[in-house]
């Protein structure tokens, strides 16, 4: 063989290696399309459906619709699948032969898919935009239920298929593995994040009346409570002159993710370089309001400084001031938000600092540098990929934060409060609030661009194979002293601050009467033994039972997946180059830029029609949950990914292993700190989200945040408080046996007995 054909034949080697298992999926295609129910009926639940495969028109499988049915549009997908039969049936080796089979598989699937996406669509939207279908396909309906498990695992299976294609037509060198998972990985930051967000974002750009109108785009952008700077004038006269809320929260957000970094740093560095006796408490007290309700911090703080709090008690008792709402504002909520989101921070930064090698900090004593010196030159620079995801997520979740901002924000107004009063406000303007979210889309994309521009393309790799030559070095005493002075006062703040949160579900009735009483617990947890006669035994008789079932239910669901999902994708941006990898990246990261409420009504508008009619069910919960934590996984995985050398990758690849075994058996166990991360993150926001699953709960399927909202609504504080703290118990309990499970990375050199 020539060098020119060896050449040519290397692509096509790597993917007879890792495309081997592609007619996997062709088989799974076929049985979606022949074995499984095509659509699933709101009124039917999934195992009814797969009952009724072979006797009923609502639940036939794809097959059967297209025979029986009139469903001739889903001739689509048989053309893929025939397809890829016909790929099936090619030699696959040799590069004429291997281009052949991607020309198949490549072209069959994504024709199919476009085809089912388009019909899909169509109808979904009655049909207006695509009367072309209807003429090659036949008349197309006025409606149709949203697909089921079958034409799921199609869709799946077309878009493996898809991937091998490009594999094979020489696409990501040959590599079928990265290929099926970028294009999976896109398709499914599509479906989920761009369509709801242009969904939500299309009405900037209308008028009242549903015409395009620029200018109605530009009416509301330009308005003075946007970009009002009556702040700044000095010469103003009286207090009520503000800036607009474009402006405070851009300054909020600053705030926010300077305080958070700085702070997550430093709790960080004493956990995983300071006193040992100090580690587990630290981690266990950074981690304490993340597992809690957001909106509880906000209640311990006014219990605290509220104008009826203990300290504003205090000063009237002691020097007579006034009480007065001098907390309400850009303190209070900066306050807030720091409770809520240095705990981000602090397992992002934990996670690189974990990672570090000591290696070098060990070279640089060595070479007889201070400790100060090592660590000013070393292990500081080292921390900036860590620390620049720390700023990015800190400041697009106080951008993107709702409660906080509603509860102690008293007149000091934000864009997401705004948007979310132009919702559900007494006069609705989903003009106005589309236009104010896109501002912090743009926001969000700026310092997306200014950290890509601050990392750029220096080198943070301090593990490779080489192995590592001793243990972590210390911190200076100054550093150490900082982080004694700074983070332990802030972690006794925050105990006191739950403390004060928490008392109100073990008494009668805070501020009147201080009794103890385990009564809420009992209202809301109560176990009853007896039952009926015909069927007796243990009985739930409390009223948050319901509740919190179905939120452990959805919320195990979605955590694996949403860290497997932001792990891949942090993997696919550090270890490969493909076209438009900054808007991938950019995509992944677009959930979090978008505040809750918003996100909420725009899965709403998206997936309340076929195709994908989900409005309702316990899978949209989930959706949301996924890909609104998404962007955590991603930012701690690409953090960690950063300080992993290549070269562990290529030595595993030359050993002959595939890219799905090097990432199960090498690098995976490697990233422990950032998938325990990216767990803890998921599972625990995913219990306590609020803004974000608001508007999507049903009576079948009610969440615990919404359970205890409805009962803070009524004033019934102490219930809500009580099942607070069973939450607190419960998340703290799942993220120790997180731990557990995943375990530790350990670096340094190994003890031999």
């Amino acid at each position: 063989m020539s060098a020119a054909a060896a050449v040519l034949a290397r692509p096509q080697a790597r993917a007879r290696r890792f495309a081997a298992g592609w007619p996997l999926w062709l088989l799974l295609g076929w049985v979606g399309f022949v074995a499984l129910p095509w659509y699933l009926p709101q009124d039917l639940t999934l195992w009814r459906a797969l009952a009724g495969v072979w006797s009923g028109a609502e639940t036939a499988s794809g097959g059967l619709q297209m025979l029986h049915h009139g469903k001739t549009w889903l001739g689509a997908a048989l053309l893929g699948l025939a397809a890829g039969l016909v790929a099936w049936r090619l030699p696959s080796w040799g590069w004429p032969a291997g281009h052949a089979q991607g020309r198949w598989l490549a072209g069959g699937a994504g024709v199919a898919l476009a085809g089912l996406l388009a019909s899909g669509f169509a109808i979904g939207a009655q049909g207006w935009a695509f009367e072309s279908l209807g003429q090659a396909f036949g008349p197309l309906p006025t409606g149709q239920p949203g697909i089921g498990l079958g034409g799921a695992v199609v869709l799946l299976a077309l878009l493996m298929l898809l991937g091998t294609g490009i594999a094979r037509l020489g696409g990501f060198k040959g590599d079928a593995f990265v290929a099926g998972a970028v294009v999976l990985s896109t398709a499914l930051l599509l479906l989920f994040v761009a369509l709801p967000v242009a969904k939500a974002l299309v009405g900037a750009v209308q008028d009242e009346a549903g015409a395009w109108s620029i200018s109605a785009l530009g009416e509301r952008l330009g308005q003075e409570r946007v970009w009002g700077l009556g702040c700044l004038n000095l010469a103003g006269s009286g207090g009520g002159v503000r800036c607009g809320v474009a402006w405070n929260t851009l300054f909020l957000a600053l705030l926010t993710a300077t305080g958070t970094t700085v702070l997550g740093t430093l709790i960080a560095l004493l956990a995983e370089r300071g006193p040992r006796r100090l580690a587990r408490p630290l981690n266990v007290l950074a981690l304490l309001p993340i597992i809690t309700p957001p909106f509880v911090v906000g209640l311990g703080l006014i219990l605290l400084f509220g104008r009826a709090g203990l300290v504003n008690q205090a000063l009237e008792a002691g020097f007579g001031i006034t009480p007065s709402r001098w907390f309400y504002g850009l303190f209070g909520i900066w306050l807030a938000q720091l409770f809520a989101f240095t705990p981000i921070a602090f397992m992002i930064v934990r996670g690189v600092v974990q990672g570090l090698g000591p290696s070098l900090e060990e070279a640089a004593s060595t070479l007889r540098a201070s400790r100060w010196t090592t660590f000013r030159t070393i292990t500081l620079p080292l921390l900036k990929p860590g620390l620049a995801n720390a700023f990015l997520v800190g400041f697009i979740e106080s951008m993107a934060d709702f409660g906080n901002p509603v509860v102690v924000g008293g007149s000091y107004s934000v864009l997401s409060t705004d948007i979310f009063f132009a919702i559900v406000g007494a006069q609705f303007d989903a003009g106005r609030a589309a236009s104010l979210a896109l501002i912090l889309t743009g926001f969000a994309l700026v310092v997306f661009l200014a950290q890509q521009r601050l990392l750029g393309r220096s080198s943070y790799t301090t593990v490779s194979g080489k192995g590592d030559a001793g243990l972590p070095m210390p911190l200076p005493d100054g550093v150490r002293r900082v982080c004694l002075g700074v983070a332990l006062p802030w972690l006794a703040f925050t105990v006191i601050v739950y403390l004060f949160a928490f008392v109100g579900g073990f008494v009668q009735t805070w501020g009147r009467d201080y009794t103890p009483t385990l009564a809420h617990f009992r209202t809301a947890f109560d176990l009853q033994w007896g039952g009926s006669a015909q069927n007796p035994g243990l009985v739930w008789a409390g009223t948050a039972w319901n509740s919190l079932f179905t939120t452990v239910k959805l919320s195990a669901i979605a955590a694996p997946l949403c860290a497997g999902l932001g792990l891949l994708i942090a993997w696919l941006l550090a270890r490969t180059q493909f076209a438009g990898q900054r808007a991938f990246e950019f995509a992944a990261l677009l959930a979090f830029a978008i505040p809750g409420t918003v996100l909420g009504v725009s899965y709403i508008l998206a997936f309340n029609v076929p195709p994908f009619e989900l409005t309702g069910t316990g899978l949209i919960i989930v959706l949301c949950f996924i890909f609104r934590n998404l962007p955590v996984g991603v930012r701690a995985g690409t953090a960690s990914f950063k300080q992993l050398d290549k070269s562990l990758d290529e030595a595993s690849t030359m050993l002959r292993a595939g890219t799905a075994t090097t990432l199960r058996r090498v690098v995976l166990p490697l990233l422990k700190p950032a998938l325990v991360a990216a767990l803890v993150y998921s599972f625990v926001r995913s219990m306590t989200t609020v803004s974000a699953v608001i508007f999507l709960v049903t009576a079948e399927n009610e969440l615990a945040t919404s359970y205890i909202i409805g009962r803070v609504g009524n004033g019934d504080y102490g219930v809500a408080l009580a099942y607070c703290t069973v939450l607190i118990v419960l998340m703290s309990a799942a993220t120790a046996a997180i731990q557990a499970l995943v375990g530790h990375r350990q670096l340094g050199r190994r003890k031999f007995t």
